[in-house]
C-alpha cells in the first residue's frame, strides 16, 4: 500500500454458490449422476443435445430446491420457467445451458452468520435451478483437449447472495453456514473436492463511507473454504493497491492460483453479457401449489440454528460447544445418542466428543459416520468416568484402545488391564503417609506457604499408585495430612 491504509477502504463481497443436488439422475434426463465413472459413460442423448430428444424436468430436483427455499425463509415462486442461456463452449454440446433467469424457483431469503461473537444477516437474492456443463480436460492430451460430458445435465441450484459481506472472514462464515445447511437438508453431499459445492466470488472495494459500489471482479470456481478466504483477501489487496496507485479496476473474470496465492485475469467482462435468454420451448413452466409446499414443510428436518438453540437450552451447553456439535447433522445425532445411552451429564458427553473424539477424527481424516468408536462404545466409557470406576486420565488410555480395537468395549478393557480406580481410603492413606515420610523437605516448604509443592505430592502418590487413585479422595486426604 502507498498513501492510504486498508482501514480507509471497505470491501463489498457477494457469493454465487453452485450446489450440486443429490438426485439419482440428471435434471432433464434419466442418466446417472454418480461420481467417478469413466469419461462419457453417463451422458445420454438428452445430455448430448441430439436431434429429436426432449428434456423432462426431474421432480426431485424441484423438491430439493423448494426445501432449500423454505429453510432460508425465502419466497417460493408459484410459477417459474426454464430459459436457454446461449453461449458456445466445447463442453456445452447443445450450444446453450438450460437455466432460469427472470422467474427463478426461489426468491428473496436470508441466512444469519456469526462472526467474532456477533450475528449478521446476509441477504439471498435468489436460488435457481440449472444444468451443469461438461468438463474440458487438458492435462493428458499433448496439445489437445479432451471433453468429458458425464457432468453435463447434472442438477445445480445456484444460490446468489446480496453483496452484504464486508470481509473474507464473513464470506467464509456464510459459505460454511450454507454448506452446513444443504448437508442438513440432505439436498447436497457438500463434497468440495468432487465439485459438488463450489463458489464464484464477486469482490469490489470502495472508500469508507462511500455508498456507490466499486467495479467488481469475479473470481471463478473456488472449491475450498481456505482458498475462498485467500482469494478474496488477495483480490481486496490487489484492487486497493491498484486504486491507490492511480489505476482503475476493470470488470473481469479472474482465476485464483492457489500455488502462487494470487488471482489472475481470465477474460474481460462487460457490464452485461448478451446470453440471449429466452424461455425454453421444450419445457413446461413449473407450478408449485400450497399442497406441495405443505408436504415439503412437514418433511423439513430440525435446522442448524434451531438445533443449536435447543442444545444450549436443553443440555446447558455453552455457545461454542453447541455450535461445534450442531455443525453437522451426523455429529449432532451422535451426541444425542451418547447422552441417551450413557445417561451421563450432557457436558461430559460434549467435552469428550468435541475433545478426544474430534481430535482423533481430525488426525485420521475421518467423518463422524466413519468413527471406529460408535456412540454405544463411547457411552460405555463415559459411564465408567461418571461412576468413578476410572479417572479421566485413565479414560484416555481406554479410548485409545477402543479406537484401535473394534471388538472391545470399555468394561472389557478396564477389567483386562486392571485399570479400576482405587477408592479404598486405607490404601490411599498408606501411600500418602509413605510419600510424606520420604520427603520431609517438601513437607516443610508446603507448610511454610509454598502451595505449589502440593502438586508434587499428588504426582508422587499417583505415580506410586499407577494413576489409579481417586483424585478427589487423594486431594482431600493429602490436604488433611499436610495441614
Amino acid at each position: 500500500m502507498t498513501s492510504s491504509t486498508p482501514e480507509n477502504w471497505e470491501a463489498v463481497i457477494g457469493l454465487e454458490i453452485h450446489t450440486q443436488l443429490a438426485t439419482v439422475s440428471k435434471i432433464f434426463s434419466g442418466a446417472s449422476t454418480a461420481y467417478g465413472a469413466e469419461p462419457n459413460t453417463q451422458a445420454c442423448a438428452v445430455d448430448l443435445g441430439l436431434p429429436g430428444v426432449l428434456p423432462v424436468v426431474n421432480a426431485d430436483a424441484v423438491h430439493k430446491a423448494v426445501m432449500f427455499g423454505m429453510a432460508i425463509d425465502a419466497h417460493i415462486a408459484p410459477y417459474s420457467i426454464f430459459a436457454r442461456k446461449n453461449y458456445f463452449y466445447p463442453d456445452l454440446p447443445k450450444g446453450y445451458q438450460i437455466s432460469q433467469m427472470d422467474l427463478p424457483i426461489v426468491g428473496i431469503g436470508h441466512l444469519d452468520i456469526e462472526v467474532d461473537g456477533e450475528t449478521k444477516r446476509i441477504g439471498i437474492t435468489r436460488a435457481h435451478l440449472e444444468e451443469d456443463a461438461g468438463k474440458s480436460l487438458h492435462e493428458s492430451f499433448h496439445g489437445l483437449s479432451g471433453i468429458d460430458l458425464n457432468r453435463a445435465g447434472t442438477p445445480l441450484l445456484e444460490i446468489v447472495s446480496e453483496p452484504d459481506m464486508r470481509s473474507a472472514k464473513e464470506a467464509v462464515a456464510y459459505m460454511r453456514k450454507l454448506h452446513e445447511l444443504v448437508r442438513y437438508l440432505g439436498i447436497c453431499d457438500g463434497n468440495m473436492q468432487e465439485g459438488s459445492f463450489r463458489c464464484d466470488a464477486n469482490v469490489s472495494v470502495r472508500p469508507k463511507g462511500q455508498q456507490v459500489f466499486g467495479t467488481r471482479a469475479e473470481i471463478k470456481n473456488i472449491n475450498s473454504f481456505k482458498f475462498v478466504e485467500k482469494a478474496i483477501n488477495h483480490e481486496i489487496e490487489r484492487q486497493i493497491e491498484l486504486l491507490e496507485n492511480g489505476g482503475k479496476v476493470v470488470q473481469e473474470t479472474r482465476l485464483y492460483d492457489s500455488d502462487k496465492d494470487e488471482t489472475r485475469s481470465m477474460r474481460s467482462k462487460e457490464e452485461a453479457n448478451d446470453y440471449r435468454y429466452f424461455p425454453d420451448p421444450d419445457l413446461l413452466p413449473v407450478h408449485i401449489d400450497e399442497e406441495f409446499k405443505a408436504t415439503i414443510k412437514a418433511d423439513l428436518p430440525e435446522l442448524p440454528d434451531a438445533k443449536k438453540l435447543r442444545f444450549k437450552n436443553n443440555y446447558q451447553l455453552d455457545n461454542e460447544s453447541a455450535g461445534i456439535l450442531t455443525a453437522s447433522r451426523a455429529l449432532a445425532d451422535y451426541f444425542e445418542q451418547v447422552v441417551k445411552i450413557s445417561t451421563c451429564e450432557a457436558k461430559l458427553c460434549a467435552n469428550w466428543i468435541t475433545g478426544e473424539l474430534s481430535a482423533a477424527l481430525n488426525k485420521a481424516d475421518l467423518e463422524i459416520n466413519d468413527s471406529p468408536v460408535n456412540a454405544e462404545r463411547l457411552a460405555g466409557l463415559l459411564r465408567r468416568i461418571s461412576d468413578n470406576t476410572i479417572s479421566g486420565k485413565i479414560a484416555k488410555q481406554v479410548f485409545e484402545i477402543l479406537w484401535q480395537q473394534a471388538d472391545t468395549d470399555a468394561d472389557g478393557i478396564i477389567e483386562a488391564q486392571g485399570l479400576k480406580q482405587i477408592t479404598d481410603t486405607g490404601a490411599i492413606e498408606a501411600i500418602i503417609d509413605k510419600i510424606i515420610a520420604d520427603n520431609p523437605g517438601q513437607v516443610e516448604q508446603y507448610r511454610s506457604g509454598k502451595d505449589k509443592v502440593f502438586g508434587f505430592f499428588v504426582g508422587q502418590v499417583m505415580k506410586e499408585m499407577q494413576g489409579k487413585a481417586n483424585p478427589a479422595e487423594l486431594n482431600k486426604m493429602l490436604k488433611a495430612k499436610l495441614s
